[in-house]
């Protein structure tokens, strides 16, 4: 037997955070990436984007991509823009997506940069550069190369990958990858999870994969927490409820929906509601340029979609959708008083389209604002879903009149027994386990459920940011991390203060509460958030 391939495997984000995904697999002949996300959440967390990579971005060979979400893909044009001109490997309807989706990010990183430095200008302070622009967007989209699912492709001599389905968003992927672990042949077998999804989701089957590794990456966004049992019936249903009850008062229904999958979901759930007569004929509007450039690659892709119950043909061409792109289209719907359904970017409500609809609605007592996801503190959303009497859009207060409602079930992400079933069906693990993507809380109960169900706890490691292991088969070793890029603790009283801060707005509000109603429904949300 030869001497052993010692590899190395190092967590550069989504380690302790869900947010800025990427791994880097560094073998004696390749040294690759396994994404490379944007950091998104508080300020100490996106102050990530504009700090050095921790590692030359010139010296990457290749990277593999499990799917666009920008968590995932956004730092791409920033990781050419510091030198990286290898090949980007991805699913066809991946590639398709991030040819919108970075252009977008690209337009987003200027006018940042461009408010912060009007700021900085009249501090009289150095004006700062984008994080990227649209040309290292461009340059990016040059490089990507897409690959099939269940097809092997080999990036490197010796190093073979290929694609599972993820059933997380379109073209969304686990990467299983196998590269030499020493002279006499044998191989080293890994699999990266990407971001799984659940298994009642419309559009993708449920995630799959072979079984048997040496190394497993696996998520834990939801490791501590179970959503209500439900079925795409039952979530449509739901629906249907708030939109008649929304639309039965007069009023408009606006839903701050994120443009890639969210949007299409809501789009084919209504357009079944309106085929079967079951909510009232009325306008939808799908106001965002973004989400209509994404609804057509899924028109490109009906014929791979699962779980759609109108036939492809008639897939979001319903002819009482109307898909906006025109800035003028869009002013035009802030003339409509009610009844229509008003489908606008972003999902939290802090930035696009959406501010406007919302602040032409939200005074209106007639009027219906439904959250159909998760809201952060510190956005628009979450202001408005935590009982605000009045919020600030574009620098004005506005009374919130509407009723406001949220309705969940659309998650992408697998929950905490979905996790577990999908780690146990790749078991045996013969070296480890690596969690990530998923905040300590998640991946400490997610770790305590797998040894309950039979994983040694020697095999399950939670890797912290920038933390380095050397592997071989069936074994692995921590080589310590790199100097912080982000204090944890710095982490952590970011998340602090923003929730003791909306833990004392929240209390302050039930004290004023003028009635028992009021009252009710702050005592509730003060409930959930403890």
């Amino acid at each position: 037997m030869g001497d052993r391939i010692i590899a190395a495997l190092s967590f550069f984000g989504a380690a302790g955070t869900v947010t800025g995904s990427c791994s880097m697999l560094e073998l004696p002949n390749a040294r690759f990436l396994v994404d490379c996300g944007m950091f998104q959440g508080n300020k100490t967390v996106r102050e990530l984007n504009d700090k050095p990579f921790p590692f030359d971005p010139a010296a990457v060979d290749f990277l593999i991509l499990t799917h666009a979400h920008i968590d995932h893909s956004g730092l791409l044009p920033k990781l050419v823009k510091h030198g990286f001109s290898g090949p980007i490997y991805a699913t066809p309807p991946t590639a398709d997506l991030l040819a919108f989706m970075l252009l977008d990010s690209a337009k987003i990183q200027k006018s940042n940069a461009e408010r912060l430095n009007r700021k900085r200008q009249r501090k009289g302070e150095a004006p700062i550069e984008p994080t990227y622009t649209e040309k290292h967007a461009h340059q990016t989209l040059g490089l990507l190369t897409p690959k099939g699912y269940d097809f092997w492709f080999e990036p490197k001599p010796g190093v073979h990958a290929r694609f599972w389905n993820a059933g997380h968003m379109l073209g969304s992927a686990s990467v299983e990858i196998r590269c030499p672990d020493h002279e006499d042949g044998a191989t080293m077998r890994l699999m990266f999870s990407g971001d799984l999804g659940p298994e009642e989701k419309v559009f993708h089957p449920e995630p799959n994969a072979e079984a048997g590794f040496d190394y497993i990456v696996c998520e834990s966004t939801y490791g501590d927490r179970d959503r209500d049992d439900y079925t795409l019936e039952t979530r449509r249903e739901m629906l249907r409820k708030e939109l008649v009850r929304g639309l039965s008062g007069g009023g408009n229904v606006v839903i701050p929906a994120f443009a890639v999958e969210r949007s299409q979901e809501l789009l084919h759930d209504i357009g079944v509601l309106l085929a079967q007569g079951d909510i009232p004929h009325t306008r939808v509007f799908l106001d965002s340029p973004l989400a209509k450039a994404v609804t057509e690659i899924f028109i490109k892709y009906a014929h791979t979609l699962d779980d759609v119950e109108l036939d492809e043909r008639e897939l979001f061409r319903d002819p009482r959708f109307h898909l906006v792109q025109d800035v003028e289209e869009s002013k035009g719907i802030n003339q409509i008083t009610g009844g229509a359904i008003i489908i606008s970017a972003s999902g939290m409500a802090d930035a696009g389209r959406i501010q406007h609809h919302i602040k032409n609605n939200i005074w209106r007592s007639n009027a219906t604002i439904l959250f159909v996801g998760y809201q952060a503190p510190g956005t628009l959303g979450h202001y408005i879903t935590s009982g605000e009497p009045v919020v600030r859009i574009h620098g004005r207060e506005y009374a919130v009149k509407a009723e406001i409602r949220q309705l969940g079930n659309y998650s992408a992400h697998a929950d905490q027994g979905e996790l577990l079933e999908w780690v146990m069906e790749r078991a045996p693990v013969a070296g480890k386990l690596f969690l990530n993507h998923g905040d300590d809380d998640a991946r400490e109960e997610m770790a305590r459920l797998l040894i309950d169900r039979g994983i040694d706890p020697e095999k399950i490691v939670l890797p912290q940011m920038d933390e380095t292991f050397e592997i071989v088969a069936r074994d692995a070793k921590s080589k310590g991390r790199l100097p912080e890029r982000i204090p944890r603790n710095e982490l952590l009283t970011d998340w602090n203060n923003d929730y003791a801060a909306f833990l004392v707005a929240l209390t302050q509000r039930l004290h004023d509460a003028e009635s028992d109603e009021q009252r009710r429904r702050l005592i509730s949300k003060l409930q959930q958030a403890l």
